[in-house]
């Protein structure tokens, strides 16, 4: 390898070692890629995790990139691809939630908002997690009464809904309210989201004693309600510093011994939106510096930045690629820098004592998960306690819309991005224990192309589902490598009654109620159990809500709403000629003679049949 990095070229890119099976080690940036993969080389003092890499490195690939921010965002966008186990490694990579106020309507709508912002609207936010939203839109709709409902079930309400009758909703869809008494209400929603609450209280206060001059009192009683609920809630929310006007993320780094937390607030206009906590893996040889460099690095690679950021340690960024790919995503000035003393410093030890409390905190669970672990070994007889455990559930409703999923959990807990959804098809499962067969054949089949095993797979179901599957096992050869269970509900399926099958043991183990071991599997059950029926309920759904549009090729959601506004209903849409189908938005003359001979077709179809 030393030989093919000594023929790279001198310019920006990106690198990775890889192992002898190809599996990838490392992923790298450089400037100039020469000399950076040389360094590794021409040195003998690397960190233990880097002499560790480079004696199982076999093979080098490299990407050129235009220039040095190119190769920035390809190693941040590789690293959460692959996940190297020798890189810092930022588990959450989600969008943030937002606040979304359209504009497009005479009377706007107030929803939450996952993705890239290229609706027209509004947007408030970052949010730090949907409770978060969903808080404040619960907090909006019962102040100012902005309507939840979409456009289409806007334009076909007839009579007021219950959030009008609960007093969460105004009815603008069937003319309880004006056009310009709606608008004065989106302006102060507007105003309370900008962080503009003094202004807002100003003028409802104002307005409160208009209407107390004019003998108006129920609606003034109904203001000076709403002004005291805004004043508790400025002061819950409001930073109290007056050079935090403006959008601010303040990120704060906590490390003790190997590990680290990372405590991320998001503060727009002076509101503080909340906060969230991230643990970074891989970061035990890293510097505090470093750690907080590339977490920015991926944290900020589908975000855009706030315009300026507080950290808690000095990013050193030397030939300053971070602090030109924050101003390329914001297209904005970005302050990065760490406060020494003042109102901000002070802040800051705020937030450090959050990261604090959260990496204890997690520590604390770690520690609590491996002894509930350790005792479940204990009690099965397994040889040590597992590290990765994989739970299954069945879920139908009346042999409809079969599913299955499964859950994973480990000395970390539930690991939710390890679950996964089974849509079981096979018309030879015509009973839960051959679908639960049939489940585990796939996920085995699975498992021999994969490097991580489960040490342990527990079935919801009795004895009969566990037989079903150890015979799958011995056929695929894995009774030596997994180790299954069952785990059965009572005579009266009542919690607490469970009984627990073991392979080749005629009776089952019962624990006693409050046993910690019982509360564990309980618990991985109970999850299991409530993804197998969310997306059971997934699958209905999509099959209940089914259109015959869905048929045609060209028509995808969106043709289909505008179709279905246009002509409201199906049989509408089947009745019409091509000419009024191309009338439709989005629909080209192509796609009308299309949607035209469809019908037409399936018409002639039918009366054939009949």
């Amino acid at each position: 390898m030393q030989e093919q990095a000594a023929a790279l070229p001198l310019q920006p890119g990106v690198y990775r070692f890889l192992d002898s099976t190809g599996d990838l080690l490392y992923i790298g940036k450089a400037k100039q890629l020469r000399r950076r993969v040389l360094s590794y080389f021409a040195r003998t003092d690397h960190a233990p995790r880097t002499q560790s890499m480079l004696q199982q490195a076999q093979q080098l690939e490299i990407t050129l990139t235009a220039n040095e921010i190119d190769a920035l965002v390809l190693e941040a966008t590789l690293i959460q691809r692959h996940r190297p186990r020798y890189n810092v490694l930022l588990k959450d990579n989600k969008s943030y939630p937002w606040l979304h106020l359209t504009t497009d309507h005479p009377f706007p709508r107030l929803t939450l908002y996952r993705g890239q912002r290229e609706e027209k609207g509004r947007f408030f936010g970052p949010y730090p997690s949907t409770q978060a939203v969903r808080e404040t839109l619960k907090l909006l709709q019962r102040l100012f009464l902005i309507r939840p409902c979409d456009d289409h079930q806007f334009a076909s309400q007839r009579r007021p809904c219950l959030q009008y009758q609960i007093k969460r909703c105004s009815a603008p869809c069937c003319d309880r309210i004006t056009a310009e008494q709606y608008a004065l209400s989106v302006h102060e929603v507007v105003l309370f989201l900008s962080g503009r609450s003094p202004q807002l209280i100003d003028e409802l206060t104002a307005t409160m004693w208009h209407a107390a001059e004019q003998r108006y009192y129920e609606q003034a009683s109904q203001l000076r309600d709403r002004i005291k609920t805004l004043r508790y809630i400025q002061q819950q929310r409001q930073i109290n510093l007056a050079t935090l006007r403006h959008d601010v993320d303040l990120v704060a780094l906590y490390r003790q011994e190997q590990h680290c937390a990372i405590q991320v607030f998001f503060i727009r206009n002076g509101i503080n939106l909340g906060h969230r906590a991230f643990f970074p893996e891989q970061t035990d040889t890293m510097s505090e510096s470093a750690i907080l460099e590339t977490f920015l690095l991926q944290f900020y690679l589908d975000k855009q930045p706030a315009s300026e950021i507080i950290v808690s340690h000095a990013i050193t960024d030397d030939e300053g690629w971070l602090r030109t790919l924050l101003k390329e995503k914001r297209a904005g000035a970005v302050t990065l820098h760490q406060p020494k003393r003042g109102e901000k410093w002070q802040l800051m030890q705020m937030a450090c004592a959050n990261a604090q409390w959260a990496l204890e905190r997690k520590s604390h669970e770690h520690t609590a998960w491996q002894q509930r672990l350790e005792a479940l070994a204990e009690r099965l007889k397994l040889p040590e306690a597992p590290q990765r455990i994989e739970v299954y559930d069945i879920s139908h409703h009346h042999d409809d819309s079969v599913v299955g999923a499964m859950v994973v959990c480990g000395p970390e807990g539930l690991q939710r991005d390890q679950y996964r959804r089974f849509a079981i098809q096979d018309d030879h499962a015509t009973d839960d224990t051959a679908r639960m067969a049939t489940m585990i054949r796939r996920r085995c089949h699975k498992l021999q192309q994969s490097e991580i095993w489960p040490d342990l797979i527990v079935l919801d179901g009795g004895i009969g589902q566990l037989n079903a599957v150890m015979t799958v096992a011995l056929e695929l050869q894995l009774t030596d490598a997994i180790h299954f269970v069952a785990l059965a509900k009572g005579v009266d399926r009542h919690a607490g009654q469970e009984r627990i099958f073991l392979p080749h043991q005629p009776q089952p183990i019962i624990l006693s109620q409050g046993d910690p071991v019982l509360l564990l599997l309980q618990l991985i059950r109970d999850e299991a159990h409530r993804c197998a029926v969310g997306y059971h309920r997934i699958k209905r759904h999509r099959k209940q809500y089914a259109s015959v549009l869905d048929q045609i090729t060209g028509i995808g959601p969106q043709r289909r709403k505008a179709l279905l506004c246009h002509f409201a209903s199906v049989e509408a849409i089947a009745q019409a000629d091509q000419a009024r189908l191309a009338e439709v938005k989005g629909i080209s003359p192509q796609l009308a003679e299309q949607v035209y001979h469809f019908f037409r077709s399936s018409r002639d179809n039918s009366s054939d049949t009949r």
